[in-house]
Parts: C-alpha cells; sequence; structure tokens
C-alpha cells in the first residue's frame, strides 16, 4: 500500500467572495506546493465562508467552482477537496465535492446542520456517508459540525483508513475540536485530519486554525495554529495496519445501525 501524500490549505476566506477566495487560493497554492502531493484539502465553504445566504451565493454542480476545481486537480495531477454552498433540485446543500484530475467527481452532503447558527433553515441534510478509495487508501469526508457525532463517524467494518473534517471552526470552542480529533483517531484507528480556516468572518467571529493530522495511535504528525499555511506532508498506510494488528479493539466494537 503506498503513502499518500496530503497538502492542507489552512487560509484566510474572504467573506462572501467567490472570486477573490478562488484567486487567493490558487495564488497561496501556487507558492506554496513545492513537490508532488496526492490529494489537496479545502476548509468548509472555502469558496465564501460560513454564510447562510444561499440565496445569492449558491452554484450549480457545473458552476464556476466546480470548473475551477477541476482545472487545479488537473493542473496538479490530484484530487481536489472542499465544501460549497449548492444549489441542487430546488434545494441547497452544504456539499463536499471530491474532484479527481480528470474532471470526475463524488459527493458527500453534510448530516449534521449546525443549529446555532441555524444551518438547518437554509440547507438540506444529507443522508449518506461518502467513501472514497486514493492509491488504495479508504477515505471517508466529513464536514465540520459531524465532528461532534461518533456514531455517524464510526469506523464499522474498518470501513476506511483515513478521516477528513473540513471546517468553519471558532476558536471559541478551538478545545473541542482539539479533543474531539484525537479521540476520532484513536477510538477508529484510523488516521484523522481536521482542516480548518483562519481569522474572522463576517460575523466577527474568529477562526484560530488549529488544523491538524492525528495518526491511529493518537500520535500527531502535524498541526498549525493561527496562521495561513500550506503544508504538504506524508501518512503512512503500514501505521494503520501496525495498530489494528496490536490492538484489535475494531473487532470487538458494537453493531448498529443508524436511522434515517
Amino acid at each position: 500500500m503506498d503513502n499518500l501524500k496530503i497538502t492542507l490549505f489552512q487560509g484566510y476566506l474572504f467573506w462572501e467572495n467567490i472570486d477573490k477566495n478562488l484567486q487567493n487560493i490558487a495564488l497561496r497554492l501556487s507558492g506554496g506546493i513545492r513537490e508532488k502531493t496526492d490529494l489537496i484539502i479545502l476548509p468548509e465553504m472555502f469558496n465564501t465562508g460560513f454564510s447562510m445566504d444561499a440565496a445569492k451565493l449558491a452554484e450549480p454542480m457545473n458552476g464556476k467552482t466546480m470548473q475551477w476545481m477541476y482545472k487545479l486537480a488537473k493542473q496538479y495531477s490530484c484530487v481536489i477537496t472542499g465544501s460549497l454552498i449548492i444549489a441542487d433540485d430546488g434545494k441547497y446543500y452544504n456539499r463536499l465535492i471530491w474532484m479527481r484530475p480528470d474532471g470526475s467527481y463524488e459527493c458527500y452532503d453534510k448530516r449534521h446542520l449546525f443549529t446555532l447558527a441555524k444551518e438547518q433553515n437554509t440547507y438540506t441534510a444529507g443522508k449518506k456517508k461518502l467513501i472514497v478509495e486514493l492509491k488504495g487508501w479508504k477515505i471517508c469526508p466529513m464536514i465540520c459540525y459531524d465532528l461532534r457525532f461518533p456514531v455517524w463517524l464510526r469506523n464499522v467494518d474498518e470501513d476506511y483508513d483515513l478521516l477528513i473534517i473540513v471546517a468553519n471552526w471558532p476558536e471559541r470552542r478551538a478545545l473541542h475540536w482539539r479533543t474531539l480529533i484525537p479521540a476520532r483517531a484513536v477510538e477508529n484507528q484510523a488516521y484523522v485530519i481536521g482542516l480548518n480556516r483562519v481569522g474572522h468572518d463576517g460575523n466577527e467571529i474568529y477562526h484560530s486554525g488549529d488544523s491538524t493530522c492525528i495518526g491511529p495511535n493518537g500520535n500527531v504528525v502535524y498541526y498549525k495554529r493561527d496562521e495561513e499555511d500550506v503544508y504538504t506532508f506524508s501518512i503512512i498506510h503500514e501505521e494503520v495496519t501496525k495498530t489494528r494488528r496490536a490492538l484489535p479493539f475494531l473487532k470487538d466494537a458494537d453493531v448498529f445501525k443508524i436511522k434515517e
């Protein structure tokens, strides 16, 4: 099994300004990526910030941001992922896109909508997990508030080796973020990457980043707070295999089903 090289973009997001965000992210990546990467991860609602103004900001599935993602995926010959506001069949979604360099893609709609911001009043919740494969890795991408719900993230039957959380997670609850990500890694015996934004949003809420990668044993692979960062690192599949072999805890997990 190949190791996986991953690039994280922990950046400032310009409030509700799609063109400026796409331009800035492309510029930051061009200056920050200095080696071949397999996967670029962007924050939740990376082209707008965490906005409830879907009527103004939503794009169709063939919109400019999707075209932009395809262009970058092709340019870097890698997968690029992050979430954006999508209008589809008369509804709005906080939708994560898994864009491949050949233009094919997968989607995940955020299941747990953030009630403190009344996200459920604007967006429609998703119902299905997404498991994708990249270089032999099984990967489960999720969005922000999903992190708080371990049953939804539970690694049943070793479904995934890497869990990704893209987020706009406020600094006022950063302790929760820094606690829950290692917990998810240890209990699911998988790498977990939490990718957050930095800076104030349009509601003057500050985001401290705290983007991180935690290994299946709880070890810290990467961590960055407060500053913008474009960083590339590798994760090692043998670490997942060794952890599960030495501590076969997943085999003792409870059997359950999630009701829609």
